[in-house]
């Protein structure tokens, strides 16, 4: 049992907002410190962002446009906590205390993710969807007999046809991490971090490890920490690293989750 949803969702377009102000923060520094937050829906983006960097209300507002539309946009910049500064003063070390577990993806996460991006590539619309015993899908913008004509025994649009998006919901960030980890899902969100930050680095290292040896990854760290899994944590930073430059930043991140 596994569900998915795409970017247009409102929770992923809050992700994705995050993400991309991660990315921006990336372009000022090769190793920056930044936390965002983003609520969006109904005409406003609210964003706190706690960072060692200089942001430019303008440069924020340009990314909230182009994800999510004409909104009102409600921001805050912070500095970074100075205990949580020293902490990565001198070399990164862990970020935060966690837990995390990595699990080879199943035949039925790969099937949902593939049908999830084959609906948004022809209907780049607000949806979610669900494999279990049955498929069930709910697409924004489309007429259910349009859907029915590709996934005739699937249970579509069960309340009727909608309309969708942040005029319909409101978005959060780290709102659907069983949509972006399958089974990998743990406490610690994806988006809107740093790589200092054990809940990007690991929970990636987790997953890419749980892939390669097929098994169940579990982890724990603590602040503070210079090794986890028995490596170097700036070991694991870069392989989180190379991961992101691969898929392309931090929003492409936010647009999937890790498959």
């Amino acid at each position: 049992m596994i569900e998915k949803v795409n970017p247009a969702h409102p929770d992923k377009q809050a992700d994705r907002i995050a993400g991309a102000i991660v990315d921006l923060a990336y372009t000022k520094n090769d190793n920056p410190k930044i936390a965002v937050e983003v609520l969006l829906g109904h005409g406003n983006c609210h964003i706190i962002i706690e960072t060692s960097e200089d942001f430019k209300k303008d440069e924020i507002d340009l990314i909230v446009k182009r994800i999510a539309g004409e909104v009102v946009v409600d921001l805050q910049v912070v500095r970074q906590d100075e205990y949580l500064a020293n902490n990565q003063k001198d070399k990164i070390r862990c970020g935060d205390n966690g837990i995390f577990k990595g699990v080879p993806l199943k035949e039925c996460d790969k099937k949902l993710s593939k049908i999830a991006h084959d609906i948004y590539n022809k209907y780049p619309f607000d949806g979610k969807y669900i494999l279990s015993d049955k498929l069930i899908i709910c697409q924004s913008n489309v007429s259910s007999e349009e859907l029915r004509k590709d996934y005739p025994d699937a249970v579509i649009n069960p309340l009727g046809d909608w309309i969708g998006g942040i005029n319909t919901d409101s978005g959060a960030t780290n709102r659907k991490l069983g949509s972006d980890m399958a089974e990998s899902v743990t406490g610690g969100g994806l988006h809107g971090k740093d790589l200092s930050k054990a809940d990007v680095s690991i929970n990636i290292y987790a997953f890419l490890k749980a892939q390669k040896e097929n098994r169940e990854i579990k982890l724990c760290c603590a602040i503070g920490d210079e090794e986890v899994d028995g490596i170097p944590y700036t070991e694991i930073v870069e392989i989180a690293r190379d991961y992101i430059n691969e898929i392309g930043g931090f929003e492409k991140l936010a647009e999937w989750g890790l498959y």
